[in-house]
């Protein structure tokens, strides 16, 4: 009776694990060394096309150009902005956070270490672009995106004729139609502005105060060009003078050779952003009004978190600016890059028209093909450039401001 209840008790296990196992194999089982492998040399393979693809890397510099300017347009026109100072100081604050996050994860291996020494000889750079930045933000704040955008090209001619007077260049007659074609542009731009002023079309306040908006903005915007060429220019003399080799074109090669995945951040902009913040910072604590009056009219409650996740990606599009270039470059040619930046201009200044209330007029429409048209001339003119320069060796081509500086050092 006994063994009756003990059989009853029972339960008769597998000898082996084999029957259990059996059950469980389409349950719990695990990926092979071969499978994983195979799904990461698709992933590598998917990575690669992606990083050699010549339309990917346009697309990427196009989107985070166009961005940056919608994005700092939006921040800046509110109503009652004068915050200018702080928001360009939490520009590089958030660049400098984000390179220093990305060398510590190992994503940037061609950042050298601080250098104090440089870092002094760089600092009137710096003091240039700030003044720099701050005249494009005052511009761009009064300005439409298309006006501004034209305007911009007028900086092209004024570095190079600064490169005639200190340093020897030379200005092609190909060049000098496209100086011609964005004066003119930047003429119907600003015609057509006033026009649109005047009779009341896309603006909402009355003539007289749209006229002198315009005004301010026209002002800035010649001071923009001047300090943007003042820093472009003594930027290269900086170069050339104190012997920053690899801080130019030769860096710039090595960096573009570097592994693909490793973000490529060049010296100059690192220092920039760097040693722009203290003077950011006591400007607009000197200047700017802290009051919580004035912080409140501008950081109103119903946009205040769209313009703060704006202030940082614009301090983010500087980095993915820096390596959608470098990207473009190696994905294509420094001439495909360059013809790419000329045609960009057209995207960007239609941005304006799209997200923002620029008047749509014929004269607008006009101004922004003139200049479209200016910068693809002025592009085929660098690129018949660097083509004689190729063929025809034994000759003293005109040479750009960065192939000069480096030339210049490596004589030195």
């Amino acid at each position: 009776m006994s063994d009756k209840k003990n059989e009853d008790f029972v339960v008769r296990m597998p000898d082996s694990g084999n029957g259990f196992s059996v059950e469980k194999d389409p349950f719990l089982r695990k990926n092979s060394p071969q499978r994983l492998s195979r799904r990461e040399s698709l992933l590598q393979q998917f990575y690669a096309k992606i990083d050699n693809s010549p339309p990917a890397s346009i697309m990427a510099y196009c989107l985070s150009s166009i961005s940056m300017t919608v994005v700092n347009k939006y921040v800046v026109s509110g109503t009652f902005w004068n915050l200018n100072f702080f928001y360009l100081a939490i520009q590089s604050i958030v660049c400098i956070v984000t390179i220093m996050i990305c060398k510590q994860l190992g994503m940037i291996s061609t950042l050298a270490p601080f250098d104090t020494t440089k870092a002094k000889k760089w600092f009137p750079i710096s003091l240039l672009l700030v003044g720099m930045i701050y005249t494009s933000a005052k511009a761009l704040q009064f300005l439409s995106v298309p006006v501004y955008t034209i305007f911009k090209n007028l900086t092209i001619i004024v570095i190079a004729y600064g490169e005639v007077l200190w340093f020897g260049g030379s200005v092609s007659p190909l060049a000098l139609l496209s100086f011609g074609l964005m004066v003119l542009s930047s003429v119907i731009a600003a015609w057509a502005d006033i026009q649109a002023a005047i009779h009341g079309i896309g603006h909402t306040v009355e003539a007289s105060a749209a006229l002198s908006t315009l005004n301010a903005g026209y002002a800035w915007m010649g001071l923009n060009v001047f300090c943007s060429a003042a820093f472009v220019l003594g930027m290269r003399k900086v170069i050339k003078k104190m012997n920053f080799k690899d801080w130019d074109s030769k860096f710039k090669e090595t960096a573009l050779a570097c592994m693909p995945q490793a973000l490529t951040i060049y010296p100059a902009m690192f220092y920039n952003n760097l040693l722009s913040i203290p003077v950011l910072i006591v400007c607009s604590l000197v200047v700017e009004d802290w009051s919580s009056e004035n912080l409140s009219k501008n950081f109103p409650l119903e946009t205040r978190n769209a313009l703060f996740i704006g202030m940082i990606y614009s301090g983010l599009a500087a980095i993915f600016i820096s390596y959608c270039s470098a990207w473009c470059i190696r994905a294509t040619s420094s001439t495909t890059y360059s013809m790419v930046g000329a045609l960009n201009k057209l995207p960007i200044a239609v941005s304006g028209l799209v997200f923002f209330d620029a008047p749509i007029t014929f004269g607008s429409v006009s101004a922004i093909f003139v200049g479209f048209v200016s910068g693809l001339v002025f592009a085929w003119a660098k690129v018949r450039q660097s083509m004689s320069k190729s063929v025809l060796p034994t000759h003293q081509p005109t040479m750009s401001a960065s192939s000069q500086s480096s030339r210049d050092a490596a004589n030195s």
